[in-house]
């Protein structure tokens, strides 16, 4: 079984500051770095590590070759990614002294997918296959119908939460995991249970993971109509940045979702390896080991 993970490729310029910049004020930073970055990139690195054979497809922009080589480094197949000359993705990050972070996304080459391209990619993944998106590449409309007609298992993160998505038919979704404040822009609903409840009245088949910060995650796993639902606490650990830790949860629970491991046991392990990112300082860099995450990791 494969995964294909259709994702943006990000240069992330990260910058730690005391609080954020506000409206018309100018701030020095006490330090910045050049990380590999992208939800899709983030995504690709977790499932890896967490032991999925993983398939990357993208686009590969000016500035954009260490993200490659990062990609392959870390042993996931590449063959998808294709060049573009427009300049790479990129994002802007502030990190404040709480660990908390927020981003300025650019989309550069992630947003110069063509249906041609999707359509030569899907021909090599078969029934039973895997996709997993994000919304930071355009087309997200036509890779879901053409990835549903081949008779792939899509897994769709729709973040960032924006007009994109409208071309996007839930119905033909496996899982839709978000964190609680895209769970209330699609639905409008407040609280996790409010928002499945609307979701699972439209799409009654679609199984859903919302993540809640601190307090932690809620799962519903659809099988014959009837849902499976499963709480998560988050792990006390010490954050200094939390920047890919909702991409390593989405990694490691749909790698323990393909190894077919239970609904609780996926959230669990989700968990940790999420708790492990966030007490160290980057976003590809944070994501733990496989290894490290099944012997419990080294939390702070």
């Amino acid at each position: 079984m494969k995964i294909l993970n259709f994702g943006s490729l990000n240069l992330d310029y990260v910058y730690q500051v005391d609080h954020f910049v506000r409206p018309g004020e100018t701030l020095s930073a006490a330090s910045q770095s050049i990380k590999t970055g992208g939800k899709g990139l983030n995504q690709s690195i977790a499932l890896t590590r967490a032991g999925a054979d993983v398939w990357h497809a993208g686009r590969m922009g000016i500035g954009g070759e260490t993200l490659v080589e990062r990609l392959q480094k870390e042993g996931v197949h590449t063959e998808y990614t294709l060049p573009v000359p427009v300049l790479q993705g990129n994002a802007v990050i502030q990190v404040n002294a709480q660990g908390e972070n927020c981003i300025l996304l650019y989309g550069g080459s992630n947003q110069c997918i063509t249906e041609k391209q999707i359509d030569e990619t899907l021909r090599s993944f078969s029934p039973g296959d895997w996709l997993l998106m994000q919304n930071e590449v355009n087309l997200a409309g036509y890779l879901v119908d053409k990835a549903a007609d081949r008779g792939l298992r899509i897994a769709l993160n729709p973040s960032p939460f924006d007009s994109r998505l409208d071309g996007v038919d839930f119905g033909k979704l496996h899982w839709l995991l978000m964190n609680e404040i895209e769970a209330e822009q699609l639905t409008g609903e407040k609280g996790p249970e409010a928002a499945f409840a609307s979701l699972h009245k439209h799409y009654p088949g679609l199984s859903v993971l919302i993540t809640l910060g601190v307090k932690g995650s809620m799962g519903w796993r659809v099988l014959n109509g009837k849902a499976e639902t499963c709480f998560q606490p988050a792990l006390p650990v010490l954050a200094v940045d939390t920047t890919a830790a909702g991409d390593t949860y989405t990694g490691y629970f749909i790698a323990g979702i393909m190894e077919e491991r239970s609904l609780k046991a996926c959230m669990q392990r989700a968990a940790r390896a999420s708790a492990i990112a966030v007490t160290r300082l980057g976003a590809a860099d944070s994501i733990p080991m496989k290894d490290e995450v099944d012997a419990g990791g080294s939390m702070q």
